[in-house]
């Protein structure tokens, strides 16, 4: 295996150090500490140039703070200055780190993600009839330095370079020769890597194909519950033996038709929906959404953009009624942030219309049918969907069926 070399000068070269803090200023540009790095901009990576060739940079500036979502963390956030460096580094080394991955590692990757890891699994689901799902206990706080130094020699062999590896690896401990810091660049790549050699044992030497791997969460499909039980005992002793990691005591064998949560989704061989922790943090921060907004808290704009990323979530899975749900529940449907049904639109726009005027058309306003539509329309459960979140059209189409039953009668007579 051919190791990486000189790559500490492709690091220092003023272009990939203007990339790497374009990188890093990404939705950032408002952040004081990226317009004071910005204002001495040339000033700033020719000063990072010298210490990486010196070999003397300056890391470890962490601000830590707290987040609940989904569960209690501790999150270690590097200055912006330092942001840029892991970006300078990574922009250069990830390529090396790559040709380390195999197919099914779908983490930190380009043209991969959650996703497409997602799909994959589904795929996996209908070819097999069991599944083994498991995750690591405290993965980033477990990832033991020696073994990860070890493992990165392994792939490089510009001393400097690994001299900053280790230094950025010493700048951060949890115990003793232990952990990674949540939060950072290196950090998902150097974690992502780390298990690479799960990836090829299982594949190798337990040959099993069916197998996808996302971080610390990986799963393997069979045709029985005592194969995959086998299977998890080899994995655990590998993981505790060369990389010093333990199982979650969670781990789910099942059959594939009863469903697998999976990164936020409940996987099913012919559907994929939101897994139950999902919903409820779905409702609970569209709830707080929308109280911020009442208080003033928030402009309609920042709703709207934070609604936007929440979406983002739910949407590519089935998750329309549910939507609607808490949309009613919530009231955040009259805002405007869910596509309508467009017969829903319509009847809104017939009942706001006065009763005495008629329905005329405006000048310049193309003419209006209310009648069904000749294409496709959309399916019946959005039908009901929509009719259930509104009541006005529901009555509106209770008027419209019963009309239709007596042109029926006039028929049949």
């Amino acid at each position: 295996m051919k190791r990486a070399g000189q790559l500490i000068g492709a690091i220092a070269n003023p272009d990939n150090l203007r990339l790497a803090f374009w990188k890093a200023a990404k939705g950032k540009r408002g952040k004081t500490d990226c317009r004071t790095f910005q204002e001495n901009l040339e000033g700033e990576l020719e000063g990072m140039r010298a210490e990486l060739l010196r070999g003397a940079v300056r890391v470890g500036d962490y601000h830590y703070f707290t987040i609940h979502d989904p569960k209690e963390r501790i999150i270690c956030a590097a200055s912006f200055r330092e942001r840029v460096l892991h970006h300078a580094v990574m922009n250069v080394c990830k390529p090396v780190l790559e040709k380390a991955a195999i197919f099914d590692s779908y983490a930190c990757r380009k043209g991969k993600g959650r996703l497409a890891a997602v799909e994959r699994a589904q795929r996996f689901a209908r070819q097999h009839g069991w599944f083994l799902k498991m995750d690591v206990r405290k993965y980033f706080d477990s990832i033991d330095h020696a073994i990860l130094s070890r493992l990165l020699r392994r792939r490089f062999k510009d001393q400097a370079v690994l001299a900053l590896f280790d230094q950025i690896l010493a700048s951060y401990e949890t115990a003793p020769g232990r952990g990674v810091p949540i939060g950072n660049l290196t950090s998902q790549h150097f974690a992502n890597y780390y298990l690479a050699p799960l990836d090829r044992f299982i594949k190798e030497c337990l040959f099993r194909p069916a197998y996808v791997r996302y971080m610390d969460d990986f799963v393997v499909w069979g045709e029985s519950g005592w194969e995959l039980r086998e299977v998890c005992e080899q994995v655990r002793a590998f993981l505790a033996s060369e990389l010093k990691l333990d199982l979650k005591g969670t781990v789910a064998i099942n059959r594939t038709v009863f469903g697998m949560d999976f990164l936020g989704y409940r996987i099913f061989p012919r559907i994929v929906r939101l897994a139950r922790r999902s919903k409820q943090r779905f409702a609970r921060k569209f709830r707080r959404y929308e109280q911020a907004l009442l208080r003033g808290s928030w402009t309609e704009l920042q709703l709207q953009q934070r609604m936007q990323a929440l979406l983002a979530f739910v949407l590519p899975v089935e998750s329309r009624a549910f939507r609607l749900h808490v949309f009613d529940r919530f009231g955040v449907a009259a805002n405007g942030l869910e596509p309508r049904d467009p017969r829903r639109q319509l009847e809104q726009q017939r009942e706001e219309l006065p009763v005495s005027e008629p329905q005329q058309q405006h000048a310049g306003q193309q003419e209006q049918q209310f009648g069904v539509p000749s294409g496709p329309g959309p399916s019946s459960t959005g039908a009901l969907d929509s009719a259930a979140a509104d009541p006005a059209a529901i009555q509106s189409r209770g008027e419209v069926e019963s009309a239709g039953k007596e042109q029926v009668s006039a028929v049949r007579c």
